[in-house]
């Protein structure tokens, strides 16, 4: 074997053993329906980066984590309940969103549809009502 031929052979050699590597049958998946046992947490942290004015919330109002059908697929979901401020700080309403969990992640929070919470047992959210931007809130 010449010199080429023999850096051919063993790039193949090397590209087999990676193949190889690669079609492992132990591949982890996560499992989609873990429970977010810290879903307060992430859906605070979202809303206050997404919302005009994270503070003086009214009407605060949240849900435990339920399975729900989201599309074809089971997944947690939790119902929020909220009056914010817009950026010129007027209430705009009390407005209900659903957030989406993957993983025991925050996959997804949007606007809810008409019924998709209108059964929720809401619990008080103080926490959100409380936020607070400055150092020294009390």
């Amino acid at each position: 074997m010449d010199g080429s031929a023999s850096t051919l052979a063993l790039i193949a050699a090397c590209g087999v053993a990676l193949a190889a590597c690669s079609s492992s049958s132990s591949v982890y998946t996560a499992d989609p329906n873990v429970f977010p046992a810290d879903y307060k947490k992430q859906i605070l942290l979202t809303l206050t980066q997404t919302l005009d004015d994270p503070t003086n919330i009214k009407d605060a109002g949240i849900t435990d984590p339920v399975l729900r059908t989201a599309g074809k697929e089971q997944r947690y979901a939790v119902c929020v309940r909220l009056n914010a401020r817009d950026a010129n700080r007027r209430y705009t309403g009390v407005k209900e969103r659903i957030a989406y969990f993957y993983a025991g992640g925050l996959n997804q929070m949007v606007d809810a549809d008409q019924g998709q919470c209108a059964n929720a047992a809401y619990q008080a959210w103080a926490e959100l009502e409380k936020y607070c931007l400055a150092k020294s809130c009390a």
